[in-house]
């Protein structure tokens, strides 16, 4: 199939690459108590502007070593009782295609070794590898019936799930299907040092359920793992959601598949006073809606899952959002927009509840209605401001059209420091809109190859351009773009206006890969800020998709 995504490196662009430690700027920390003897959970938020920080933890994911016991569990055994039974460095293996009936709890124990649950196949793919339905029969099944598949229970720590099946009873619908500390209330009481590896977790193929994981903990992982059919028909699902754990988070390798938000955080109010997930890790994952979920799909399932958005942020702090897949998203339940970063203070008891120091990179978003919706405050109940968002190095494809409206950015209600940068689009609706109130401070709009249409850049009651410009972007940074098919005399100088995508180079309409936009003619390959070529580099979006731009063809 060869890579998704082909191109030569554009000098002068700093990016971050998916797979490797990030650890942002030093700034106090506040006196609130650590977690597993890890740094403290509550950072203080910066006051300052500048760039977005990138999160100043990350999730150790080490090698699987036995330090302790091997407890095999057959087919007929008791878990529950291995479970119990098991200390500190333990290892649990059950048999490959034997059904085991919960619900199973993490009790807490004394030490810091790894009590492992893994599949007590051979066969599994290599840690680092995707694992995909056709592994289920190398994988024992774990299922409920009621309640959680598993469920910590207050300070459970140290479990790593390897090669494991997880999913409901058959015809069954479970609000979540691994569960950590929703209800925590105090610090010590959250699970803390949980990795979930290489396991195929799903709803129900017929009635779905509601949510994967819910990452109310710390220090927690869930690699190369494979997330379907979390769908409900008149509420949110999500594969993953957290609004009650501090983090540190990674997600990474995995797909995510989800009808509501296939990642969300935030969305609930944390019932621990203060806490705002943070030191968030999102890299190399595919999320992706099925088309057999869209009612106008020759492949339609004949059920309308309440279809939402892709990847949601409503209370997050130090998000690093690097290398993923972004596909298939349309309007049902929602605009259509597949990328929120919208703060909530979601039932109006976190007026603490921010969303800041995101970084956005090296993505790419295609076959979908519209591209990212940005909130700057909580238009329903009161809330910090957004602040601090780099959407930096990121490919849009196919926005638009057949899909919804193809409006590609989107500021409402006053954020501050949005700097959006490098980036190549092919969207059929407007660059960027406005909003109808609050203007936006420190906003940056740079060295960008986008498609004009038929209004550009706009809000509410302004026309196109400068006059919107200056009345909701005052001081905006705004030169260095390729604005395919607008006039000059209605923009900032310091930008270029071909005439049409050829003239620049590339196609009009480029598909679902952007293999032809190699380089661009002439003038336009140094028009950049920093003298080099706009628009995305495409050589490292490639790299940052890892295997994914091997993995999805065209």
């Amino acid at each position: 199939m060869g890579n998704l995504l082909r191109g030569t490196a554009i000098a002068g662009v700093v990016l971050l690459l998916a797979g490797t430690a990030h650890f942002g700027p030093s700034y106090p920390v506040s006196d609130a108590a650590s977690v597993g003897g890890g740094t403290s959970v509550f950072a203080q938020a910066r006051n300052d502007g500048g760039p977005p920080d990138l999160p100043r933890a990350t999730v150790d994911i080490p090698d699987i070593a036995i330090a302790g016991r091997t407890i095999h569990v057959p087919a007929d055994g008791n878990l529950q009782a291995a479970l119990d039974d098991a200390a500190s460095g333990d290892a649990i293996t059950l048999a490959p295609g034997a059904t085991y009936r919960g619900p199973f709890h993490l009790r807490r124990k004394d030490g810091d070794r790894w009590i492992v649950i893994a599949s007590a196949s051979k066969d599994l793919p290599r840690p680092g590898r995707l694992v995909s339905p056709s592994d289920a029969p190398k994988m024992p099944k774990l299922v409920a019936s009621s309640g959680s598949v598993f469920q910590a229970e207050p300070g459970a720590h140290h479990y790593r799930f390897v090669g494991l099946e997880i999913a409901p009873a058959d015809g069954v619908s479970l609000n979540t299907l691994v569960q950590l500390g929703d209800e925590a209330r105090a610090i010590e009481a959250l699970p803390h040092h949980i990795i979930v590896d290489r396991c195929y977790v799903h709803g129900d193929a017929v009635v779905g359920a509601r949510r994967g994981i819910s990452l109310n903990s710390a220090h927690t992982a869930v690699v190369d793992s494979y997330f379907s059919d979390f769908k409900e028909r008149t509420a949110d699902a999500q594969a993953i959601a957290g609004w009650n754990g501090p983090g540190p988070f990674r997600i990474a390798g995995n797909y995510l598949e989800a009808s509501g938000e296939n990642i969300m955080f935030g969305g609930g109010d944390p019932t621990i006073p203060g806490l705002v997930p943070a030191d968030i890790e999102v890299v190399r994952n595919h999320m992706a809606k099925p088309l057999r979920w869209k009612k106008d799909d020759p492949s339609f399932g004949g059920v309308e899952w309440a279809v939402k958005n892709l990847f949601e942020l409503k209370n997050a702090r130090r998000v690093l959002v690097d290398g993923n897949l972004f596909e298939f998203n349309w309007p049902h339940a929602q605009n259509g927009f597949a990328i929120l970063f919208t703060v909530r203070n979601q039932d109006g008891g976190a007026p603490w509840s921010v969303v800041e120091d995101v970084t956005f990179t090296n993505n790419l978003v295609r076959h979908v209605a519209a591209g990212i919706n940005i909130l700057g405050r909580d238009d329903n109940h009161p809330s910090e401001q957004t602040r601090r968002i780099a959407i930096r190095n990121n490919v849009f494809l196919d926005v638009g059209g057949p899909w919804g409206n193809g409006r590609l950015f989107q500021l409402l209600e006053g954020t501050s420091g949005v700097a959006i940068e490098h980036n190549t689009a092919f969207q059929t609706g407007s660059i960027l809109f406005g909003g109808d109130r609050t203007p936006h401070t420190g906003f940056a709009f740079r060295d960008n190859v986008v498609p004009h249409n038929e209004y550009g850049i706009t809000a509410s009651g302004t026309g196109p351009g400068n006059p919107t410009l200056e009345r909701f972007f005052p001081g905006a940074v705004f030169r260095g773009n390729l604005i395919v098919g607008a006039k000059a005399a209605v923009y900032p100088p310091g930008n270029a206006f071909p005439v049409s995508m050829e003239e620049i180079g590339a196609p009009a309409r480029p598909g679902a890969t952007i293999a032809p936009l190699l380089s661009l003619r002439g003038p336009y390959s140094r028009a950049a800020t920093d003298g080099g070529q706009p628009g995305a580099n495409i050589e490292a979006v490639n790299t940052a998709l890892g295997p994914l731009a091997s993995r999805i063809g065209s």
